[in-house]
């Protein structure tokens, strides 16, 4: 039976009952038939009003339940409504129909993101299963050139097992990466910071890169702030933070062109900003948004000698995450081409970043 329907027969109900109590007054002789009369009339047109306000007031309830029924059908069948609708009716099936509106946005998004979870997972098995596939199959080609013992020139055999090293680096590399990124987006890397300077950390970072900045002519550019504090940090971390940062600057930049590495202290923020400012083709401002996501590449044709394996950004990400920090990409701020990638330190990182591995 409908809410409408019990309502006016419980006021029915009411009615028939005094009715038959008047009745019963008059059979004791407790009331007169003129006043039994008069009770009778003023029941009557009682009920009469009773049973049409009672019509009147649940016509918006019925409303609402009927819209609260649909917006249960819709969720049902994933079409989501929108809060910024009006919901009309009492204060109670109104605050009943928001409630419904938020969790029906919460679902959407939750939706949302299990689904781009999804799309992310299978980009990454489809990543993965590429970046592996190409060095085993050109170990496995080599490997079984070996076996048929068809080389016989010494030269092309040690070119042959140089390569096979340089393959089974790299993949030895890539794994490792991977390992590291899931223990950091997993929350299960060790935060253990030390107070440290900047500086032995750059040289460092820089006289390892060395190599390669000779080979593609490239200029490095260096400039400290003088008054930078000691930071609370993980050098090694960091230093693998630059690294990576300054790897990508190398790979995309012309050669014979600038790099330039920037620190400066954030006096107001208690921070400090390290900037990379490289002179490559830049990073298209819809990519940018994506650039830390571990195996994305803005080069799609995923080439080898234009990309890594898209880990270096996300791992980057990661540590600075780890550190309480922040991590960005956006066009040179001197107007020149290329992109500047910058991250930012606390002097002293918030407490809840000391984590321990459990």
């Amino acid at each position: 039976m409908k809410l409408r329907s019990q309502l006016l027969l419980i006021n029915f109900i009411s009615m028939l009952l005094l009715l038959i109590a008047l009745v019963i007054g008059y059979q004791k002789m407790f009331l007169t038939l003129e006043q039994t009369k008069w009770l009778t009339a003023f029941t009557l047109v009682a009920g009469g009003v009773s049973v049409t306000a009672y019509w009147i007031m649940t016509i918006p309830i019925t409303r609402s339940l009927k819209r609260l029924i649909t917006m249960t059908e819709q969720m049902a069948e994933h079409r989501f409504i929108k809060s910024k609708q009006k919901v009309t009716g009492p204060t109670e099936l109104r605050q009943l129909a928001h409630s419904f509106l938020v969790m029906s946005e919460r679902l959407q998004a939750s939706i949302a993101q299990i689904k781009q979870s999804e799309k992310a997972h299978r980009e990454l098995v489809a990543n993965v299963s590429h970046d592996l596939r190409t060095p085993l199959a050109s170990i496995q080609s080599f490997v079984e050139a070996l076996q048929d013992d068809v080389l016989q020139d010494p030269d092309i055999l040690q070119q042959y097992l140089f390569t096979i090293r340089s393959e089974t680096k790299r993949l030895s590399a890539m794994i490792n990466d991977l390992f590291e990124l899931s223990l950091l987006e997993a929350g299960q890397q060790p935060f253990q910071p030390v107070p440290a300077y900047l500086d032995q950390l750059l040289i460092d970072v820089l006289d390892s890169h060395q190599l390669l900045l000779r080979e593609k002519n490239l200029h490095l550019n260096v400039e400290v702030d003088r008054h930078l504090p000691r930071l609370s940090i993980m050098p090694h971390k960091v230093a693998r933070i630059i690294s990576n940062l300054l790897q990508n600057a190398i790979r995309y930049s012309p050669p014979g062109g600038l790099i330039e590495l920037d620190v400066r202290l954030l006096t107001e923020e208690q921070m400090v900003e390290i900037r990379l400012l490289d002179q490559g083709t830049g990073i298209p401002e819809h990519e940018r948004s994506r650039i830390f996501e571990r195996f994305y590449r803005t080069d799609q044709s995923r080439n080898r000698e234009s990309g890594g394996a898209g880990l270096g950004l996300a791992i980057a990400r990661s540590l600075v995450d780890l550190h309480g920090g922040r991590i960005g990409v956006r066009t040179r701020s001197d107007g020149k081409q290329g992109s500047e990638f910058w991250f930012r330190l606390p002097i002293d990182p918030p407490l809840k970043n000391n984590r321990k591995l459990q």
